[in-house]
C-alpha cells in the first residue's frame, strides 16, 4: 500500500525552472579543458584492458564478452570518443579478470 501525503493551498504557485543548474554550466566550461586529460586516461586504460584480456585469453579463460567489450573500446578509441572507450575498456578489463578468477575457483562436488 503506497500513501502520499502532502500540504496544498490554493495560493501556491510553481515558478518553472528555466535556467541550467551551475554545475551544468561549470562542467560544459572544463569539457574543453579536459579533452587532453580524458584522452590519455582513455588510453591508459586501454591499454590495460589488452594487458588483462591477452592474460585471460593465454590461460584459455577468455569469456566473449570481454573481447568484445574491448573491439568496442578500440573502436571508441579510433573515432576519439574517450568516454565510451574508457567504459568499455573497464568492462572489458573487469570481466577478463572474472575469467581468471573463475578459473582459480575450484570446482563444487
Amino acid at each position: 500500500m503506497v500513501v502520499f501525503a502532502g500540504c496544498a493551498s490554493e495560493g501556491a504557485r510553481v515558478e518553472p525552472v528555466t535556467a541550467a543548474p551551475a554545475s551544468v554550466a561549470v562542467a560544459k566550461e572544463k569539457a574543453p579543458a579536459d579533452a587532453g586529460a580524458l584522452a590519455e586516461e582513455a588510453r591508459a586504460v586501454l591499454a590495460q584492458a589488452e594487458t588483462d584480456v591477452q592474460r585471460a585469453r593465454s590461460k584459455r579463460v577468455l569469456w566473449t564478452n570481454a573481447w568484445e567489450s574491448l573491439l568496442e573500446a578500440r573502436k571508441a578509441n579510433e573515432q576519439r570518443d574517450p568516454e565510451r572507450a574508457i567504459r568499455q575498456a573497464r568492462r572489458a578489463s573487469e570481466l577478463a579478470q572474472l575469467g581468471l578468477e573463475q578459473a582459480n575457483t575450484p570446482a563444487v562436488r
